[in-house]
């Protein structure tokens, strides 16, 4: 057992391979997003899957002028993850699929199509005209522990799912299947920096009677290819590596458990490290805040991360449906801020304007798949390699922002209503608290 005292803490994450049932849920769903966006960007997309044995659901609401086979683009996400002929009880030619979709609804439609700042107060700003899909608070998070800026223990667990997943495709590991989940526990020191893995889980589908062989070969080709050298003791983890602890692992996919879209949400983010407002990504248009609104907000913590302001970000947006501005934006450095929290503050306002959902839309979701956009620089700011300003392109995700416009408030002034700048001193965001990490003498930079 740990807790967050003197002497450090463990953190526990997990990942999962694409033959997970509810990765593959999540994989159908953004086949079909990405097939009705390719026909008609404009397409308004909230597409759920749900799969078990012998059977795929696809649900949801879908407004697009494209015309898709759902069934087949199903069938080809399945074939394309692996789970072909009979063998592994999940076969893509001969899975049922059954669909149930219907528009979406005028009552939400309307409040995307023209927000309620473009219904009432006529604004022009084209960043004003589209309004949130729907309400809630999003996240998005970063820090300086990996070259990834996220956490060890997720960005472990992502590696570990890549290589096994790897394993198996190559047929180095010829008796692996498709399914198959990761979880490592790190060690934190006391100042909550990661300092070594000291339990790893594979669970790992495989070929009846190779129960024997995956300890072995998992660990020779999976957990040392990818884990860092320094971070881990080869004996010590080597008696800490379990593999299938049931003993067995035959039956996977969606003949094992049912799979939904949405229900990986943790792996999906920061496994656990960071907070998550609950909304999942997969199936949803750039429309949907519950996703775009949560990259635009990792890419700030990312960017505010890698200049160097601040060891560790969180920020938090909130939205109310068909309204174009945020409720509030909250960006927390959990006090390991190496600049004044005003100057985070002022550098998020001139630097970024992804809070409103047409720019976080454009900034992205514009040009999939295509190379992401270039790191925003921020200028001005101090760099703890440098004793000048942190030097970087500058980039904004659409018009430039302005502190004078209602959303955007002045560090420590909250905004808790929509286009109007109200202060209510005293009142926090709960920032809370991370394990093993400074409580920040004066709470959070609150940019809105």
């Amino acid at each position: 057992m740990s807790t967050p005292e003197a002497d450090g803490f463990v953190f526990t994450s997990e990942s999962v391979t694409g033959g997970h049932p509810d990765k593959m849920a999540d994989q159908i769903s953004d086949t079909i997003l990405d097939a009705a966006l390719g026909q008609d960007p404009g397409s308004r997309v909230a597409v759920e899957t749900l799969l078990t044995t012998g059977l795929i659901v696809i649900a949801g609401e879908l407004t697009t002028k494209a015309v898709l086979d759902y069934a087949g683009l199903a069938r080809d996400c399945v074939r394309d993850i692996g789970y072909v002929g009979g063998e592994f009880g999940f076969d893509a030619d001969a899975v049922g699929v059954l669909v149930a979709l219907d528009k979406q609804s005028p009552d939400i439609a309307r409040g995307v199509d023209a927000s309620r700042e473009t219904r009432t107060i006529r604004q022009d700003d084209p960043y004003d005209q589209v309004g949130a899909g729907d309400q809630g608070m999003m996240f998005g998070y970063a820090t300086n522990e990996t070259p990834e800026l996220m956490p060890m223990p997720i960005t472990l667990a992502h590696r570990l799912a890549r290589r096994l997943t790897e394993v198996r495709a190559t047929g180095l590991v010829p008796y692996l299947r498709p399914d198959g989940k990761t979880q490592v526990t790190v060690r934190y020191d006391s100042g909550g920096r990661p300092v070594r893995v000291e339990k790893l889980l594979i669970s790992a589908q495989h070929a009846e009677g190779a129960e024997d062989k995956l300890p072995d070969a998992l660990w020779e080709h999976v957990a040392t290819q990818v884990l860092p050298a320094g971070l881990y003791d080869p004996a010590d983890l080597r008696d800490n590596f379990y593999v299938n602890p049931t003993g067995r692992f035959v039956i996977g996919g969606p003949v094992g458990d049912a799979g939904v879209t949405g229900r990986k949400i943790i792996v999906d983010t920061y496994g656990g490290f960071a907070r998550h407002g609950g909304g999942a990504f997969s199936g949803k248009d750039p429309s949907k805040v519950d996703r775009c609104a949560a990259y635009a907000a990792r890419y700030v913590a990312k960017n505010l991360a890698a200049a160097g302001l601040a060891d560790r970000v969180e920020v938090q947006v909130a939205y109310a449906i068909g309204v174009a501005r945020p409720f509030s934006l909250l960006v927390d450095t959990f006090g390991t801020e190496r600049v004044e929290r005003a100057t985070i503050a002022r550098l998020v306002r001139e630097n970024f304007d992804c809070a409103q959902p047409r720019s976080a839309i454009t900034s992205t979701f514009a040009g999939r798949g295509t190379a992401p956009p270039p790191p925003t620089v921020i200028s001005g700011a101090a760099s703890p390699s440098s004793p000048g300003s942190a030097r970087t392109r500058r980039r904004r995700c659409g018009v430039r922002p302005d502190s004078s416009r209602p959303g955007w408030a002045q560090a420590g002034t909250p905004i808790w209503a929509s286009g109007r700048r109200r202060g209510t001193p005293g009142r926090r965001c709960c920032p809370g608290r991370r394990p093993g990490r400074p409580r920040a003498s004066q709470g959070p930079a609150r940019t809105g």
